[in-house]
């Protein structure tokens, strides 16, 4: 496969050095850098993220500052992610991007449905959506309250009018105890909306596609796969007939009509074995 000249400058890697690091909760936390390419990503866009000595890993990025800088959001599940998160201010780390495709702003109602670290390239969607006078509503759902990011920032919008903040925990520590789709089909049920976006684990985004079609409304997700390259080439991002990395990892409604025999059923992991998706 041959690469335009964009993949190859945005497949280069950069070393940028760590500016702010800010907790989200006990689990996650944002890391702030400056880059000229992240700097002009658009929402729902992800980067390669290399920690020196340990793996590269794809991470959304989730704000994009008037001040240059941008920042990846990041929950500690495994090796690579504990090493980043355990990285200090002055720290380097490598960059390669922004890749693949982005959410795209339409209608003049949106719903948005976040999971967990899946609010990460919803933050900056949100954000588009305020700027752009969008109606929106949004929903982030967790475990519990302490699994909650970007609380401050979504309270902060609540109470200024920009956007409608709704938030559901299976415990019912904070906000409407159930799951985020629960939430979401019993607004649906009494409210239209010319879209939905979502982003979180793939039973949840499978459970909020069934709820768009159900109410005939437009939808756009992101979607995660085991990447490698990023660029296409390895093919391990692979869902149906598309590629996360290339053709994703924002997907619209059609594309996902495509696959959807395979959202929320299984996936490949890093040796190419089939596993359902938990």
């Amino acid at each position: 496969m041959k690469l335009s000249g964009w993949h190859i400058k945005n497949n280069t890697i950069r070393v940028v050095k760590i500016l702010r690091i800010k907790p989200e909760n006990p689990y996650v936390k944002t890391i702030f850098f400056r880059d000229s390419l992240c700097s002009s990503a658009e929402p729902g866009q992800f980067v390669m993220v290399w920690i020196p000595g340990v793996d590269e890993i794809p991470l959304s990025i989730s704000s994009v500052c008037s001040d240059g800088s941008s920042s990846i959001t990041v929950a500690e599940v495994g090796e690579a992610t504990k090493a980043l998160t355990s990285l200090k201010v002055g720290d380097l780390i490598g960059i390669r991007g922004p890749f693949g495709t982005s959410f795209k702003v339409t209608g003049r109602r949106s719903l948005v449905i976040g999971g967990g670290t899946g609010m990460a390239p919803l933050l900056m969607l949100i954000d588009r959506l305020v700027k752009e006078n969008i109606k929106t509503t949004v929903i982030e759902g967790v475990k519990n309250r302490d699994r909650l990011i970007f609380l401050d920032d979504l309270k902060n919008l609540s109470e200024s009018g920009e956007v409608e903040a709704l938030f559901a925990t299976e415990d019912g520590s904070y906000g409407f105890k159930g799951l985020a789709t629960d939430l979401a089909e019993s607004i649906l049920r009494r409210e239209k909306f010319d879209i939905i976006y979502a982003c979180g684990p793939e039973k949840m985004i499978r459970k909020a596609y069934e709820l768009a079609n159900s109410h005939l409304t437009d939808f756009q997700a992101s979607l995660e796969r085991y990447m490698r390259c990023a660029i296409g080439i390895c093919g391990s991002c692979v869902i149906g007939r598309y590629r996360v990395c290339r053709d994703g990892p924002v997907f619209d409604k059609k594309k996902i009509k495509d696959i959807e025999k395979y959202l929320g059923s299984f996936k490949y992991n890093e040796k190419g074995e089939k596993v359902p998706v938990i």
